[in-house]
């Protein structure tokens, strides 16, 4: 019986200095090599919130993702020589102070050193040809800004209560026991991306869907709550989305915006995208950049 490959996740994380990209490369005593901080994914867990954690276990430094790189397929060292798969993201430290922590980094039995590389010699460093492939795709994204960009996630809202069986206003109709679940597995996938302000539609399953993320801002950080009718299915009107929408493209600010499966073909098409047909709870990480959508991933909790 053929086992299945072994997930992983992992990031190429790069900061400015002097005009020069760098990137952080660790040091594996055990394989004597350089490559990229990754490791596998927890039971459960998403492999967005994988990448973030292995980095900052690896490295000290917190990161929040940009866009998803490519995935490396493989097969591990004797004797087992199972599969794994590695999907990269691009990635930036939270804050300066974060990418200094790669400087006083605390040496240890798994990663004994920690170096942050120019881009230009990174390829010489790195032990693994396939690690030179994703730093090669690394490459073609600055040349083109995508590493710079600045997500967007549409949310729609976890599964809610069935409309046929609910008595009342429909805004009231809350999430079920499914979709707080769904609700609770978002928090670390959208905090991976570091995302500041919540933009959600006015009716309680969209609100439910995104307050637990806004409730587990860390301490001394907040994460505004905007309330958008432009959202809501009883207010989406064509030239209200396109406004609500225009907004979100030129935006900086990390945002994840969150609504309903009627509104979304309208927002995507504002947005200049594709429609995606999102189930409850998932969403589609939209990497923006002066305006202009420069790619997109779909994500499901």
């Amino acid at each position: 019986m053929t086992e299945p490959p072994i997930a992983a996740a992992g990031a190429v994380v790069w900061r400015s200095v002097a005009g020069r990209v760098q990137v952080l490369l660790v040091h594996r005593g055990r394989y004597d090599d350089w490559t990229f901080p990754k490791g596998k994914l927890d039971p459960d867990e998403a492999a967005v919130t994988a990448a973030v954690r292995e980095v900052e276990e690896e490295t000290g430094v917190a990161v929040r993702l940009g866009p998803r790189l490519s995935l490396q397929e493989y097969a591990m060292s004797q004797p087992s020589r199972a599969i794994k798969q590695v999907t990269y993201w691009c990635a930036r430290p939270v804050d300066g102070t974060a990418a200094r922590r790669a400087e006083t980094y605390e040496p240890n039995a798994e990663i004994d050193g920690v170096r942050w590389v120019d881009v230009t010699d990174a390829a010489t460093t790195l032990t693994y040809a396939r690690d030179v492939v994703v730093l090669e795709e690394f490459g073609r994204a600055v040349r083109v800004g995508l590493h710079r960009t600045s997500p967007l996630v549409v949310l729609r809202h976890g599964h809610a209560e069935p409309r046929k069986s609910w008595r009342g206003d429909d805004r009231r109709r809350p999430l079920d026991a499914v979709g707080r679940e769904q609700a609770t597995r978002l928090v670390p996938m959208v905090g991976a991306f570091d995302v500041r302000v919540a933009v959600s539609s006015d009716a309680l399953r969209c609100r439910q869907t995104v307050q637990p993320y806004v409730d587990a801002a860390p301490r001394g950080r907040s994460i505004r709550l905007d309330l958008a009718t432009s959202l809501s299915e009883e207010g989406a009107r064509p030239r209200r989305v396109r406004e609500t929408a225009r907004g979100l493209r030129v935006g900086k600010q990390r945002t994840v915006v969150c609504t309903h499966r009627p509104v979304l073909p309208a927002l995507f098409e504002a947005l200049g995208i594709d429609d995606r047909r999102l189930q409850p709870g998932q969403l589609l990480v939209v990497h923006r950049r002066r305006g202009q959508v420069l790619g997109s991933e779909l994500l499901a909790p």
